[in-house]
């Protein structure tokens, strides 16, 4: 086989055409480039080429104390900060063998699902529009701008909440919040049936997405797939069931964890949308947990100078992507010795390769999109 990376008028028959999809082909959330490899219209091969946005967020871990690496967790996956802070503290939290304040534990809870329902709506208004339809991503925005009202008041930021502390949260919540908190998921939920009769109901949609990218679970198990995409193949696994964190053993009675077999497009965007349903009924059942608990700390007080003990642990929690890991390493410092982070899209990505040989350059952007990936969480 002969590759010409330009093809002009009439290339020979035999020759393959290299296509560059990227770096800022419109419809990837960030800087992503893909390498295809086509014969006519239909794709023989399939690179992923990522880095291009790379911050070393992992080298820059060892340089900063316990308390400044939140910072950084916070900001590979944009979409889901607070579930990223979230794994961090844990990991310390384990390494000091310290316990945290139930009223911490609950609110950590309902703010890690909050964070999981805008995370989902920027999906499901962004993925239609790349599919040519334009009006849900207005939906979207507008039940998100209700959450990050409530989430913007509880920490004071809209994407980069700096809320979570080891031992804890950075303060108790604001009088009256938890009223406006569920006024605000009642609102969400009353309309998300949108999506439901908008987006699955028409008939494009399905057009576009039924059968079209099918991941096998094979594959999925294979290239280390989680979270939702991996679910829509038939991978029954969600962390916050099979290994629970936080509140998540004392909610069993409302987690649903939503799987397909098809492993299509479809399939993926309707696992997205039924667990954002799942998400608000677990902020539902966490904000009336709070209000039955008695008044009591968020947080433990801590030294000055945070150190953990020297030796290693990992602490994984289920992100609204997939599965957000950190091994951390300790050599009884204030900084980390070392902190591995193992993200849900860098993972995810990977399944390009399987997924694009075989199918046409039209469907390509479909297949992207459905993957629910954010490029900060690749290139971290």
């Amino acid at each position: 086989m002969t590759e010409t990376t330009v093809g002009i008028g009439g290339a020979a028959e035999s020759t393959d055409m290299v296509l560059n999809i990227g770096p800022q082909h419109p419809s990837t959330h960030g800087v992503l480039r893909l390498r295809l490899v086509l014969d006519g219209e239909v794709i023989q091969h399939a690179e992923p080429v990522i880095g291009y946005m790379h911050r070393g967020a992992e080298k820059l871990f060892e340089a900063r104390d316990y308390r400044q690496i939140i910072m950084l967790a916070n900001r590979h996956d944009w979409l889901s900060a607070f579930s990223n802070e979230l794994g961090v503290v844990m990991a310390v939290e384990r390494m000091l063998g310290m316990e945290v304040p139930e009223r911490a534990v609950w609110t950590r809870t309902l703010l890690a699902e909050l964070n999981r329902v805008l995370n989902h709506l920027m999906f499901l208004g962004s993925y239609p529009l790349e599919l040519g339809g334009i009006t849900p991503v207005f939906h979207a925005f507008r039940e998100r701008e209700e959450l990050q009202a409530v989430m913007e008041e509880v920490s004071g930021g809209r994407m980069h909440y700096m809320f979570n502390r080891v031992g804890g949260l950075k303060e108790d919540l604001p009088a009256g919040w938890l009223g406006r908190a569920r006024e605000a998921v009642a609102d969400v939920g009353s309309r998300m049936d949108v999506y439901d009769k908008l987006v699955l109901g028409n008939e494009i949609f399905r057009g576009r997405t039924r059968g079209v990218g099918v991941l096998s679970p094979r594959a999925a198990h294979a290239y280390g797939v989680s979270g939702p995409i991996a679910r829509a193949s038939g991978v029954d696994f969600d962390l916050r069931r099979d290994e629970p964190y936080l509140a998540y053993g004392e909610l069993r009675d409302t987690l649903k964890v939503v799987t397909r077999e098809e492993g299509d497009c479809l399939a993926r965007f309707e696992c997205l949308l039924e667990q954002t349903h799942n998400s608000l009924e677990l902020a539902d059942a966490c904000l009336d947990r709070l209000a039955e608990l008695p008044p009591g700390p968020i947080n433990q007080r801590l030294p000055k100078v945070l150190k953990a003990p020297e030796g290693h642990t990992y602490a994984w929690t289920e992100n609204p992507l997939g599965i957000n890991g950190y091994y951390l390493v300790s050599k009884g410092e204030k900084t980390p010795y070392r902190l591995k982070l193992r993200s849900a899209s860098f993972n995810n990505i990977q399944a390009l390769t399987e997924l694009l040989p075989g199918t046409l350059v039209a469907d390509m952007v479909a297949i992207l999109g459905s993957l629910f990936f954010v490029v900060g969480d690749i290139d971290k």
